[in-house]
């Protein structure tokens, strides 16, 4: 396989574990919340999910157990935030932290163990195509179930009342409470909705885009989630591209070792973490130039 083919054929699962921890994290903060758990909450998901799938044989209920288990977790920040009026910057912390130390803990009888991925399936006809058709468009079957979210995501939250009601929650919570909206409920159902995405993204990665178990295999990717609600300005699409662009620059490594390129790995490696930082400067000088 070439470079330019590996690259098509990988961006989409790369990218997939960002994306759904992205538009999770974008709801959570649309409904005024800030949630820095992300990390954690991918990690104990991709944990439980590999266990179950270890165990059972099944996808199925490894993300269902994935999704379970971040939801628990996301309810308890949301408990500490939304029920005793915590700090929601140190309870994400506190989140995160707990989150990762659970994922080692549950995980650390399966170190380095292996299991069974899931088949790839190519897109109606399309996946004849050449040079596309075997590699874009030949995926397995949780990509397409996402990318028929992600569209349904931003219908919900740019078409119907319910996305409305969300961001009036979020923007002026005073005025959504004077015409009687649940807020405090409302924020409960985004932070658990959130929690569920996080789960969701960790089990793919554990167990469908890398079916290992490796303490530490989320490696910054629920941060770097969290700055792409930033990056993408809090609309699905912009969160969507910004996930692709970051899936891309995370084979960055892989693709020039197969395109021959003789630049450092470390390098490469640390490409996506230093594009982050730099996404992040930029738009702080915008809003300073703004403000």
């Amino acid at each position: 396989m070439s470079g330019l083919e590996f690259l098509l054929a990988g961006t989409l699962a790369a990218a997939l574990p960002l994306l759904l921890a992205a538009l999770g994290e974008m709801v959570v903060e649309k409904a005024g919340l800030l949630n820095l758990g992300l990390e954690g909450m991918m990690a104990i998901g991709a944990a439980i999910a590999f266990i179950c799938v270890y165990h059972t044989g099944s996808h199925f209920v490894g993300f269902l157990g994935a999704a379970a288990v971040s939801t628990l977790t996301a309810l308890l920040f949301a408990a500490l935030v939304i029920g005793v009026q915590a700090n929601q910057v140190a309870s994400g912390l506190a989140i995160g932290v707990l989150g990762l130390g659970l994922s080692a803990l549950f995980g650390k009888s399966y170190e380095s163990l292996t299991i069974q991925g899931l088949p790839k399936l190519g897109l109606l006809g399309l996946s004849e195509i050449p040079l596309i058709g075997p590699t874009l468009l030949t995926q397995d079957i949780v990509v397409w179930v996402s990318i028929g979210m992600t569209f349904g995501l931003w219908w919900v939250l740019n078409r119907t009342k319910l996305g409305l009601v969300i961001t009036a929650v979020g923007e002026n919570p005073e005025a959504a409470r004077a015409i009687g909206y649940p807020v405090s409920l409302i924020r409960l159902y985004a932070v658990a909705f959130g929690g569920a995405m996080c789960g969701i993204a960790g089990a793919y990665a554990s167990t469908v885009y890398t079916p290992l178990w490796a303490d530490g295999m989320i490696a910054g990717r629920g941060w770097i989630a969290l700055a792409l609600v930033v990056f993408g300005t809090w609309q699905t699409g912009r969160v969507a591209f910004g996930a692709l662009l970051f899936g891309i620059l995370s084979l960055g490594e892989l693709t020039a070792q197969a395109m021959g390129i003789g630049l450092p790995s470390q390098v490469l490696s640390s490409l996506p973490y230093f594009v982050t930082i730099l996404m992040l400067v930029v738009i702080s000088r915008r809003k300073l130039r703004s403000a």
